[in-house]
């Protein structure tokens, strides 16, 4: 039925080109031959007229256009015409039923755009290309204009297939759009709609009809045996870049989903595939309605677009430009975090976001807001509540199993690794620390107040302690939740330290007996354990030791302290060899127990053992040199005996005398000003300064750096730093010297005893001289026993003096040798107390005038 029809209309434009050709006077009578060129093409050209699919821009209304027609007719002083076209038009327009024509307008906007053609027509060159106009009505078909044909050039251009139009710019376009269409149709292979509807397919990583993805080219190609237009070609290759970036970031998401371990990708990892998924979402909706509307054929240039809904290659361009900017920094994203994990991932995806598009950085707040999510969520866990959730390692914080004493130097560290560029390391410091005090008052002081002062940090940040209001860009909540945090806690756990456990008390009490500043206890200490040090280190008992250290407690001052101060004071031996003394092994210590075992670590108690021995044996030298002034008192020596020897021998003993008390002098004199600087200048200005600190202290941090400050003033102060090592061996040279030079007063004064007892026994006493006989005169005589007795008694006595007075000798001169030496290092130590350790111990020009040396 179909073909019937199309035959019977193409039956009537035959005939109807027939009758046009029969009435124009300038047709010859051979284009009437339906076989004829000058048929075929006008033929042609009706056909390609009345298919033409191209509408007018002017709205579709009959009525108008009879009013235009007649109004123009009218102007042209054509009143009759006018009238007449009128009365045509209403019975034209009142006819209905079978045999009347539905679409009214259409018939005379033809007739209106021939009639315009005809009077066009004038100027063109050949109108043998044209069917005859139309004329309004009879009166002006006898008076048209006719068009006279062109010979030579223009009939053979007709010939050659070159179609001359009218002037009329609607009918040349059209005419000009049919052949393109043509030429298109001829040149292409494959037509557009298909190779959009290829193209949204690569979009979705799926391969069309033509448009498929190649390993090699790792991209989505159109193969060179497809005919298309290069411009086309290029097209379709920038739009399949789409593709290419979806099937990266697709495949890094299922690449996520699929891997195992869990702990390869983390929580933030997850959190990251769950954003891209949700953006891949969107974007699968974006091309459900792109699919819909391929659907749609594409119009002609040349044709009225009735309907928007259609997709070209160009339009693809436009509706594809802003989710290729978004899958291109996803894909980018992608490569980039490939290899990272947690707050690293979130620090590099951070980076991109700092960029000046609008677009850009409101997709990048969205990604990382969702991406941040579970890091900011263990900051406030962390800071809250002192839980560290981070099952796959992914936060900046690390923690690992110690020691209750070791749990705030070593429980806890800052990974560099894992901690996001926009955090600070100010402000990750300060979130460790807070951290860190929570579970220090938890663990290590048993302490349960830190969930109040949790409670309202939180409250003042405006914050809930179950779950946080945090996320990406809002560091200043941030900030605010882990200030307000840190200042509560840090304060509790200060005022734990210094009520509950009494840290200052703790401190003082080792400053009294460690640092031996308790001078009635120290020296009652030496007196009573000073015969039992001086046995063999080996042969000392420690209960009998602790037993006189309990005995020095109750016998000095340091009875009235708290008792669990006194019960930490303890005797402690130190590792020894054979030979030593226990002098050389005794020593003090506290026990400082948790939590004050935080600051007073192994390592900071083995400094203080060092400062102790170093005080305890200057103690020492200082207890021997009043030991030997004891000895050398003026009433050691009352007896006459001494007056009856010989010249040479008395002046002996009182040279060896004043020799000896001059050197004494001499040590003292440098003992009591080395101690005058110690105990003053270092331990005392050190614990000053010290107890300053400790009262602006705001956190543990401050209090164990301050005390480390300190424990450090004492040891460079007191030359026992790495760079005084030189010179606290002179000095404990000096030392030794000084207690040899005591064991030989020991010994100078016991031989003076000595020989005084046997001269006294050697002479009878005037008691005995009285109860027996008068001594004979031969007894007197020189050879008598008693003469020979006094004169070995005078050289023994001689020769005692002269042997003790060489060594007095030699012991003066290696101390005047190793005081220069010390002197001499004095100005050359880098600490500046140091520097001027020489001028408190010179202050009275002592060693500038007379030197050290006797």
């Amino acid at each position: 039925m179909e073909e019937e029809d199309h035959q019977k209309v193409s039956d009537l434009i035959k005939e109807l080109v027939l009758r046009l050709l029969s009435r124009n006077p300038t047709s010859d009578s051979h284009a009437l031959d339906p076989d004829s060129p000058d048929f075929r093409n006008s033929l042609r050209y009706a056909v390609r007229l009345l298919s033409s699919r191209m509408t007018p821009s002017i709205a579709p209304d009959a009525a108008a256009i009879a009013e235009s027609i007649k109004r123009r007719l009218a102007t042209q002083g054509k009143s009759s015409e006018a009238l007449t076209f009128a009365e045509l038009y209403t019975k034209f327009a009142s006819k209905t039923g079978l045999g009347s024509v539905n679409n009214k307008w259409a018939v005379l906007y033809l007739l209106k755009i021939i009639a315009d053609d005809r009077k066009a027509a004038k100027t063109q060159l050949d109108s043998s290309v044209l069917l005859p106009h139309l004329p309004l009505n009879n009166a002006e078909s006898g008076n048209s204009y006719r068009v006279s044909r062109t010979l030579g050039s223009k009939e053979k251009d007709w010939r050659n297939g070159v179609l001359l139009v009218s002037k009329d710019p609607e009918n040349r376009r059209e005419i000009a759009f049919r052949e393109f269409v043509n030429l298109v149709k001829e040149e292409n292979e494959v037509c557009e709609e298909v190779l959009v509807r290829d193209v949204l397919y690569a979009c979705q990583g799926i391969d069309g009809k033509y448009i498929k993805f190649d390993k090699n080219a790792d991209g989505f190609v159109l193969p060179d045996l497809v005919k298309v237009p290069r411009a086309t070609r290029a097209v379709v290759r920038k739009l399949c870049e789409l593709g290419w970036l979806f099937r990266k970031v697709k495949g890094y998401i299922s690449e996520s989903m699929d891997r195992f371990p869990a702990e390869d990708v983390g929580t933030v990892g997850q959190a990251f595939c769950a954003a891209l998924q949700d953006e891949l979402s969107e974007y699968y909706k974006l091309l459900a309605v792109l699919d819909a509307q391929s659907m749609n054929p594409i119009p002609l240039v040349s044709e009225k677009v009735c309907s928007e809904n259609y997709l070209s290659l160009r339009r693809l361009s436009v509706w594809f430009a802003e989710p290729t900017v978004k899958m291109r920094l996803m894909a980018v994203l992608v490569d980039k975090c490939r290899v990272l994990r947690g707050g690293a991932m979130a620090g590099a995806i951070h980076l991109h976001a700092q960029h000046g598009d609008p677009l850009v950085h409101e997709f990048m707040r969205r990604l990382l807001q969702r991406v941040c999510s579970p890091l900011f969520e263990m900051v406030r866990s962390w800071v809250l509540e002192g839980e560290l959730e981070d099952i796959f390692a992914e936060f900046f914080i690390l923690g690992q199993p110690v020691k209750a004493e070791s749990l705030w130097r070593d429980g806890y560290r800052l990974h560099a690794g894992m901690l996001p560029s926009f955090i600070s390391q100010y402000l990750a410091q300060r979130i460790l620390r807070t951290g860190k005090s929570i579970n220090f008052l938890r663990v290590c002081c048993e302490d349960r107040g830190w969930a109040d002062a949790a409670t309202e940090a939180a409250t003042a940040a405006g914050t809930t302690t179950r779950r946080g209001g945090l996320g990406y860009g809002e560091t200043d909540a941030l900030e605010s939740l882990v200030d307000e945090a840190a200042k509560r806690i840090d304060k509790h756990l200060l005022d734990v330290m210094y009520k509950e456990y009494k840290f200052k008390e703790h401190c003082l009490a080792i400053k009294r007996y460690l640092l031996l500043g308790q001078g009635d206890f120290v020296q009652y200490l030496m007196d009573i354990v000073g015969p039992e040090l001086s046995e063999p280190a080996n042969t000392i008992s420690t209960f009998k030791l602790a037993g006189l250290l309990e005995t020095a407690i109750r016998s000095s001052n340091a009875q009235y302290d708290d008792p669990d101060i006194l019960d930490r004071l303890r005797v402690k031996m130190m590792p020894h060899e054979t030979g030593d003394r226990g002098w050389d092994v005794f020593s003090l210590e506290y026990d400082a127990r948790v939590p004050l075992d935080t600051v007073f670590t192994e390592s900071v108690m083995a400094r203080y053992l060092r400062i102790f021995n170093f005080l305890w044996k200057f103690r020492r030298v200082e207890h021997g040199l009043i030991g030997a002034w004891k000895t050398m008192k003026p009433n050691c020596i009352t007896s006459h005996s001494f007056t009856k020897l010989q010249c040479a021998v008395k002046f002996q003993l009182l040279s060896t005398l004043r020799r000896c008390q001059v050197l004494w002098d001499d040590m003292n004199h440098f003992v009591t000003n080395l101690q005058y600087y110690i105990m003053f200048e270092v331990l005392e200005v050190s614990w000053s300064n010290f107890s300053s600190e400790l009262e602006v202290a705001k956190d543990l941090d401050d209090l164990l750096a301050a005390h480390e400050k300190y424990l450090h003033s004492i040891v460079e102060k007191s030359l026992l730093g790495e760079r005084s090592q030189t010179l606290c061996k002179s000095l404990f040279l000096l030392f030794d010297l000084i207690l040899r030079f005591r064991s030989h007063t020991d010994r100078l004064y016991e031989g003076i005893c000595e020989l005084e007892a046997r001269m006294e026994s050697s002479l009878p006493s005037r008691d005995k001289s009285k109860s027996r006989r008068p001594v004979s005169d031969k007894a007197s005589e020189p050879g008598s026993w008693i003469s020979d007795g006094r004169k070995a008694l005078t050289q023994r006595a001689g020769e005692f003096f002269r042997n003790k007075g060489q060594e007095l000798d030699e012991i003066a001169k290696e101390y005047s040798s190793l005081l220069e030496d010390f002197l001499s290092q004095l100005p050359l130590q880098q600490h500046v107390d140091l520097k001027f350790l020489l001028f408190r111990l010179d202050f009275t020009e002592f060693y500038s005038q007379s030197g050290p040396s006797l």
